[in-house]
């Protein structure tokens, strides 16, 4: 599923994908770590990321959906 919401600003595309449960997770010698790509303007790319703190994959998942909910939840209020 691709998700896009577009200002005057910015926009935001946010690519899931429901076949890999661990999309945008990485484990780093046991801690999750989400990792995501975002482009500021359309000649820039800017790598993201953030550890989860956490050595279990349920609450990396988790914590990786609140991450994306959060963001979508400022560019939506942003586009409003």
């Amino acid at each position: 599923m691709n998700i896009s919401i577009q200002n005057d600003i910015e926009e935001l595309a946010l690519r899931i994908d429901k076949d890999n449960l661990n999309h945008h997770l990485w484990n780093n010698n046991g801690t999750w770590w989400i990792h995501y790509t975002v482009y500021p303007s359309a000649v820039t790319a800017e790598r993201k990321r953030y550890s989860l703190k956490t050595k279990d994959v349920n609450t990396a998942r988790l914590r990786r959906d609140e991450h994306f909910d959060q963001i979508l939840t400022r560019v939506t209020e942003l586009a409003a």
